[in-house]
């Protein structure tokens, strides 16, 4: 039995192979079985060392890192974390199949270094338990829905796979739902490019949530990657409080700070849904919601690519239904209809 988890990093400059290999070290159950300068050296380094988790860069000589990851999955499925300059490419290695991202730090900056070695550490830990799941194509559902009046909110809460999971569930909806609110755990950033993305391949108008904004019907308000969201029913509707603060539940963005002001705002008018994700935020603020009357979802174990949170929220008793990937906006359709 493997006491720690194995790791080949894939990146063309040397210099900084040396500094993933010596940073992730400093954990004691991470281990660098190997280093690959390009994809083609990886394929013989994972087959010679077998790692459990492979971090690579998008940017390399002779193949990509995004062609590389779509390559590897049907043969090797192998957890990978892109490690890249930020860009929207990164969505592009999450669509191949890479289960995790981490912006490269600036280098002049140690505290920068010591920031991204602390958050690459953790997504390699999260990565050596994630599932690798078949990459299908969403079907766009184009009819418009006929919705009974009484739900007015649905939030949605995600950690790691989430980015892909969340595309895959819009993807599944039909126009004239009530206003989306989002939190996935994800880099300040990339949570802009990854509303842009949403806005541009799906039929929703999708945003990064800022203070003050109105829920609309057919809109996707995303939390910032750095700020909490909470919503709040004034005069003109619901609204949304986007604010720095401490992390609640490991986490800033919290799905529990946005799911509890839902069960408090909302009450038995809000749908709630729980995605794949490592640790156990959200599950206290979807029980509160389900407490309040709304119906609550909970993606289920064989979908998920990490079964952390929906199990969570499973074992308080907060999900209503759970459900697979794939049926998930079937069921949100059952309810809102």
């Amino acid at each position: 039995m493997r006491l720690s988890v194995r790791v080949l990093i894939v990146d063309d400059s040397a210099v900084f192979r040396k500094i993933l290999e010596k940073g992730i070290q400093v954990d004691s159950c991470i281990e660098v079985v190997a280093t690959a300068v390009d994809p083609f050296d990886a394929r013989d380094k994972i087959l010679e060392y077998e790692p459990d988790v492979v971090t690579c860069d998008i940017e390399m000589p002779k193949m990509n890192g995004i062609e590389f990851v779509r390559r590897l999955m049907p043969q090797y499925p192998i957890p990978v974390i892109v490690v890249s300059s930020i860009s929207e490419s990164v969505f592009d290695a999450m669509d191949a199949g890479a289960v995790g991202f981490v912006a490269k730090p600036n280098a002049t900056s140690p505290d920068s270094v010591q920031r991204f070695i602390l958050e690459l550490i953790n997504k390699i830990r999260e990565a050596s338990k994630a599932k690798i799941l078949p990459c299908e194509a969403a079907k766009v559902k184009k009819n418009s829905s006929k919705l009974i009046k009484k739900h007015e909110v649905i939030g949605i809460g995600a950690s790691t796979g989430g980015t892909e999971a969340i595309f895959s569930l819009l993807r599944q909806l039909p126009e004239g739902l009530p206003g989306i609110v989002i939190v996935q755990h994800i880099p300040p950033v990339f949570s802009k490019m990854f509303a842009e993305r949403l806005d541009k391949q799906t039929h929703f108008k999708v945003k990064e949530a800022d203070n003050g904004d109105l829920i609309e019907k057919n809109h996707v308000y995303l939390a910032p990657g750095d700020k909490h969201m909470q919503l709040r029913h004034t005069e003109k509707g619901y609204s949304l409080k986007v604010f720095s603060g401490e992390k609640v539940s490991g986490h800033c963005p919290s799905v529990d700070v946005l799911f509890e002001s839902i069960a408090n705002e909302v009450g038995d008018k809000a749908i709630g849904v729980i995605l794949t994700g490592m640790g156990y935020d959200g599950a206290k603020g979807i029980a509160m919601m389900k407490r309040k009357g709304a119906i609550t979802l909970g993606q289920d174990e064989k979908s998920c690519v990490v079964y952390g949170m929906p199990k969570a929220a499973f074992e308080l008793n907060g999900i209503t239904k759970q459900a697979s990937l794939e049926l998930m906006g079937s069921f949100m359709m059952r309810y809102l209809n």
